[in-house]
């Protein structure tokens, strides 16, 4: 299984937003995560804020990095 869904799917997880992600929010709910187990969700430029302040109104600890190359072979080695 691939770390962002489907082999290559680079798409933002914004419901209903088919564009391309440039961010990578990775993010736990510290209630039923372990320290070490974190969610990853992506976003596109428009949605980087809404989605990261979502996650933080919440009070889930979450990272913000840009997306790379890198990522996206991580992804498909899961494949």
């Amino acid at each position: 299984m691939s770390l962002f869904g489907e082999p290559g799917a680079r798409e933002c997880s914004r419901a209903g937003c088919r564009e391309a992600a440039q961010w990578r929010l990775d993010w736990r709910n510290p209630k039923i995560h372990t320290d070490g187990r974190y969610k990853t969700w992506l976003a596109c430029a428009e949605h980087r804020d809404f989605l990261e302040g979502f996650l933080s109104s919440r009070g889930f600890p979450v990272t913000v990095s840009a997306l790379t190359a890198a990522d996206a072979a991580e992804s498909e080695v899961g494949a």
